[in-house]
């Protein structure tokens, strides 16, 4: 075993079990160490086929992280908690990494982003409201008017996510960083808390970072 092999177990074996489940991921997506070297039972069980290539994929082509290990631990993390809602990998990643993208330009957290996307369509980029609101945060017509242009495909993940991320970020502004009342205004229910309650709920259970 290498030095830097060395260096990477002594540094994980002080880790707390998840976060050493992830670093394990990231070693051996990188092939700085072989699988066999933890063992079969120590691989977590999400390293799907197709995962490997796909994390390399979505890890070069993110922005908005500090460093590799940062992209690495965030997205394996949270693909973990994606695959129930997207199976395929391919998508999962390429989600993450543009949700992460777009929060962060927009100074918001991408768990609160992924927790609005929950509420609003459960991860369905075609999903369409009853009062004409389109995609993954339901954005509705108008605003191509406002803040994009006129042809835009609301449909559009990338698209989507930018108008959904500027919105609630404005709405942020708007109410000095209440959350509660800036999440009501994204929803139109100014002054009800059911949707803000809501979205801290699938927060709280499926995308908050200890």
């Amino acid at each position: 075993m290498s030095p830097r092999s060395r260096r990477s177990f002594s540094a994980a074996e002080r880790l707390p079990r998840p976060r050493l489940a992830l670093l394990i991921i990231g070693l051996v997506v990188w092939g700085l160490v072989p699988p066999a070297a933890f063992g079969a039972a120590a691989v977590p069980d999400h390293m799907q086929p197709g995962m490997r290539g796909a994390l390399k994929k979505a890890i070069a082509d993110s922005k908005g992280f500090k460093n590799r290990f940062d992209a690495e631990v965030w997205l394996v993390d949270m693909a973990h908690r994606l695959a129930p809602r997207v199976p395929s990998v391919q998508r999962r990643l390429n989600l993450l990494r543009d949700v992460h993208g777009a929060a962060t330009e927009a100074g918001l957290s991408p768990q609160l982003v992924l927790a609005v996307i929950q509420v609003e369509s459960n991860f369905k980029r075609f999903a369409l409201s009853s009062a004409g609101a389109e995609g993954l945060m339901q954005i509705m017509p108008f605003w191509r008017h406002e803040i994009g242009a006129p042809g835009d495909n609301l449909f559009n993940r990338a698209t989507n996510l930018r108008y959904g991320c500027a919105i609630l970020a404005y709405y942020l502004k708007l109410e000095h960083g209440d959350v509660t009342r800036a999440l009501a205004r994204y929803n139109g229910s100014l002054g009800q808390l059911w949707y803000p309650l809501r979205v801290e709920s699938a927060l709280s259970q499926n995308w908050q970072i200890p």
